[in-house]
C-alpha cells in the first residue's frame, strides 16, 4: 500500500471523530524510518488544527549497566532489553487522557535515555507512539493488542534496512567493521524478528 503522510493524518482524524484521546502506533524494524515518519505526522496532524505528541519507544531502553549484568549490551534493541513493564504502564496512563504524563527520550548519542524528558498533556488528543515492537506477537509485547486505535507498520527490504543502517552507524563515526557488528550482529536479526512476528496492521507501507 502507498500512502501520503497526509492521507494518513486526513485517516486518523477522520476515525478519530469526537475521541478525547487517540493513539497512533508507528512500528518497524531498526532504520524503517519510525521516528522520522512520527515527527512528520504529528507535523500534518497539527496542521489540521489538532494537537499531537509523540512517544518514542526507544526511551525505555534498559541502561548499560543493567544490560551488561545481564549479558545483553551486545543486543541492545533485542525485545527482552527494553523495560516493557514501564512501557506498558505509560501507555496505559496516556490512554486514559486523564492526567499530564512525563515520558523518558532516548539520546542515542550519548546512548542512554534520559527520564520526564518529554511531556504528554490532557489536551494532546493525538499520541504517535513509534517502535520497534509496538506490533509485535510475542512475549510481553502482546499486551499492546488492541490497545491502539491506528496502526502503521514500516516494512522496507531488508536491503534497504541494511544500506540505512551501516549509514546510521557510519554517522556515529565508527568504522566499517563496528558498524558492520551493530548491523549484522543486532540491527538486522532484530528487523527480521520484527517483521516475521507482526500483528496486522491497518496500514502497512513497504517503502524504500
Amino acid at each position: 500500500m502507498s500512502m501520503t503522510i497526509a492521507e494518513i493524518a486526513g485517516e486518523v482524524v477522520t476515525r478519530a471523530g469526537d475521541a478525547k484521546r487517540f493513539l497512533i502506533a508507528i512500528a518497524g524494524p531498526p532504520g524503517a524510518g519510525k521516528s522520522t515518519m512520527a515527527d512528520s505526522l504529528a507535523d500534518a496532524i497539527t496542521a489540521r488544527g489538532e494537537t499531537a505528541e509523540v512517544l518514542p519507544m526507544d526511551g525505555f531502553h534498559m541502561d548499560n549497566a543493567v544490560l551488561s549484568e545481564r549479558g545483553l549490551l551486545a543486543r541492545k534493541g533485542a525485545p527482552e532489553s527494553f523495560d516493557v513493564r514501564g512501557f506498558l504502564d505509560i501507555i496505559r496512563a496516556v490512554r486514559s487522557a486523564d492526567q499530564e504524563v512525563l515520558i523518558p527520550v532516548f539520546d542515542r548519542l550519548r546512548e542512554i535515555a534520559i527520564a520526564s524528558a518529554r511531556v504528554v498533556s490532557p489536551e494532546h488528543r493525538f499520541i504517535i507512539v513509534e517502535g520497534n515492537y509496538l506490533l509485535f506477537s510475542q512475549g510481553k509485547w502482546a499486551e499492546l493488542e488492541d490497545i491502539f486505535d491506528y496502526s502503521i507498520m514500516l516494512a522496507p527490504p531488508i536491503e534497504v534496512l541494511e544500506e540505512r543502517l551501516l549509514a546510521r552507524w557510519r554517522g556515529y563515526k565508527l568504522t566499517q567493521e563496528q558498524a558492520s557488528a551493530k548491523v549484522y550482529g543486532n540491527d538486522l536479526p532484530n528487523g527480521r524478528l520484527v517483521l516475521e512476528n507482526r500483528r496486522r496492521a491497518d496500514v502497512t507501507l513497504e517503502i524504500a
